[in-house]
């Protein structure tokens, strides 16, 4: 394991130490369960208590934060410390990742593949003809990468990965372990007699630099043109994203959401669990997207909140489901009503 002492760790996050700057940890913890030798931090209030009752060796905590009672682990403030703490893992990562280089064996790469330096090839890969792969490139066990492929520098692409052929891939990209990048897009014309004639997928995907894709997702190649996931999208996992799809820059989108094919989702979007999007159509920049929205006509007013199936104005929707529950006891009293309304009637 990678040993580091307080002052190394503020250098790397820019922090400053209150207390031993020399105490090493090898490990993270969390603050509630964190050990001697481990680093751990504080940035949410609710977990304040066990600052005080941590057995972390350094804590990352904010600028801000008062103590109320005496520490015994060293402190490294920081203007956020949750921000600070995110770039450490990464650094982290990083310097382990650096001790992968080489090819294992048994691994294939064709004669024409042409390799960057520093790339890490794990044991069972194959890379096809023609394929393209900058420098620091961690292609991990049982990947498969086709032919003419094109990959940037500083990417890591998991265990059991496949990315089908003329498929491009920018700067600092990771994907995650058993997603496929350029499968064919669900493209099947009907025929007179009942069937469906395949449409043939000659398009590819294209993946733009500071993308993340999470497990087990699955990106279509376009029909004609190309799939674009756009800089700095961040994917779930088990999303799937169709044929001539495009995902705006920046845009988040949690697990278990569908986009249909040639549907096109702008800049910052942020979109919740199971959301489904129909076919065809455009998300404007900034929309948010709660939960198992059904999105299924075209979004053009930017920054909205939405929410429900199909997918309306968030505080619109919360009020209609206050309507709905209340129905039961609305229905009671429009029969009472109409009970009143014959007994008058009667008598009249």
């Amino acid at each position: 394991m990678l040993a580091f002492n307080a002052q190394q760790v503020a250098l790397m996050i820019q922090g400053k130490v209150e207390g031993d700057a020399t105490v090493e940890v090898t490990q993270f913890g969390k603050i509630e369960e964190a050990k001697q030798g481990e680093i751990s931090f504080l940035a949410n209030p609710k977990y304040e208590e066990f600052l005080y009752s941590t057995k972390a060796s350094i804590i990352i905590i904010n600028d801000s934060q008062v103590l109320k009672e005496k520490i015994s682990a060293t402190l490294i403030r920081v203007p956020d410390a949750y921000a600070a703490f995110a770039t450490l893992l990464t650094k982290y990562q990083e310097l382990k990742a650096a001790n992968m280089v080489g090819i294992q064996t048994p691994s294939f790469i064709a004669p024409s593949a042409k390799l960057g330096a520093q790339n890490f090839i794990g044991a069972f890969a194959a890379i096809s003809e023609n394929v393209q792969l900058g420098e620091n490139v961690k292609v991990y066990p049982n990947v498969f990468i086709g032919e003419n492929v094109q990959i940037g520098n500083n990417v890591t692409i998991h265990p059991g990965v496949v990315i089908y052929f003329d498929c491009k891939i920018g700067n600092n990209v990771t994907i995650h372990a058993g997603s496929i990048i350029g499968s064919d897009g669900f493209g099947f014309a009907p025929k007179a007699d009942g069937s469906f004639q395949k449409v043939p997928q000659l398009g590819n995907v294209v993946i733009e630099d500071d993308v993340e894709i999470g497990s087990n997702t699955t990106i279509d190649r376009a029909t004609i043109g190309s799939t674009i996931i756009r800089k700095g999208v961040k994917l779930d996992n088990l999303i799937q994203v169709a044929h001539n799809a495009e995902v705006g820059n920046n845009t988040v989108i949690a697990a278990q959401t569908g986009i249909s094919g040639s549907t096109k989702i702008g800049k910052n979007v942020m979109v919740g669990g199971q959301v489904g999007f129909a076919g065809h159509i455009s998300i404007a920049d900034g929309t948010k997207l709660a939960a198992q929205s059904g999105v299924t006509k075209t979004i053009k007013t930017p920054n909205q909140t939405l929410t429900g199936h199909p997918a309306a104005d968030h505080t619109t929707a919360l009020r209609s489901q206050v309507y709905v529950k209340n129905l039961p006891e609305l229905e009671k009293r429009v029969k009472e009503l109409e009970i009143l309304v014959q007994q008058l009637s009667k008598k009249g």
